[in-house]
């Protein structure tokens, strides 16, 4: 059981839970949204998180990637405690059963949801495997931009209520941007610890394409710049202190870390970056929650 944890990461799952928080807030705090459908919705992104963790882990070691020089956490695969053929079929329960977890939404909103499910459990493969890997063709900041940004913030909106009015397109898009930077940010801080192990293996991340120093750039821009939306979307609204403190803490943490990756070289200290950027993801969904409910 110790092993499966470790495969499934559970550090990286508040990457799966706060996008579905983010997307589902106002509806719920309207009494326009469904506990129901968040908590299928919850689930069904926390599953399709695990699967895609269990591929990693055992496409990576299959590929040669995970070697003595890693930095992060241990890979079950690459140790020998699972098999790789074990971790597959691993991977491949848990997209079964986000399938399953699925179906209260798919009842509720249709096509939309099959067609979100299908892509997402797909690419949740495709990150590391497939003929195109996104995670070995420095397109995994992307990807995370648009999976645990747009679809999964823009999604969980349209689950809860059924479609996106025009008077809220603007202020969903700008909710998924700042959710898609934040999450990006563990992207980049962990390729920029494994830059070194990464361009020996032919993983080919932005930070082993651009170097250290584009690396470091784009986790100031994912760090800060949410600060700068929220800026915009609250300057000429007040009456939120709670969330105001928070966002206020959340600077703090942004700056700090920012200030400490250009100070710091490539090496364990980025596991303890990465739970900072974890934090920062995390506050962000308590600012989401605080506005959405007055607070």
């Amino acid at each position: 059981m110790k092993s499966w944890i470790l495969a499934a990461r559970p550090k990286t799952l508040p990457a799966a839970i706060v996008p579905v928080w983010v997307g589902a807030a106002f509806p719920l705090a309207s009494g326009k949204g469904s506990w129901l459908l968040f908590f299928c919705t919850l689930v069904s992104c926390v599953f399709i998180q695990i699967a895609t963790n269990l591929f990693n882990d055992a496409i990576d070691s299959n590929k040669g990637a995970d070697t003595e020089k890693r930095l992060g956490p241990t890979r079950v695969t690459a140790t020998g405690a699972l098999s790789g053929r074990t971790v597959m079929a691993g991977a491949i329960v848990f997209c079964f059963l986000a399938a399953m977890v699925a179906i209260p939404m798919v009842l509720a909103r249709g096509w939309p949801i099959i067609a979100i499910g299908l892509v997402s459990i797909f690419f949740a493969y495709g990150y590391t495997g497939g003929p195109v890997p996104l995670a070995y063709k420095g397109l995994g900041e992307l990807f995370v931009i648009l999976f645990f940004g747009f679809v999964a913030v823009a999604g969980s909106f349209y689950v809860q209520v059924g479609s996106i009015e025009s008077s809220m397109v603007f202020f969903v898009f700008a909710l998924s941007l700042m959710c898609g930077f934040y999450s990006s940010a563990l992207i980049a801080i962990n390729n920029l610890r494994d830059v070194e192990e990464d361009s020996g293996t032919g993983k080919r991340t932005l930070a082993v394409r651009w170097g250290v120093g584009f690396a470091r750039a784009e986790i100031a821009l994912f760090c800060l710049g949410p600060l700068a939306i929220w800026a915009y979307l609250l300057s000429e609204r007040g009456g939120y202190p709670v969330a105001f403190v928070i966002l206020g803490i959340q600077a703090v943490l942004a700056v700090f870390l920012v200030s400490r990756v250009y100070r710091a070289k490539p090496s364990p200290i980025y596991n303890k970056f990465l739970a900072l950027a974890a934090l920062q993801l995390l506050l962000f969904g308590a600012v989401v929650g605080c506005i959405a409910y007055g607070l």
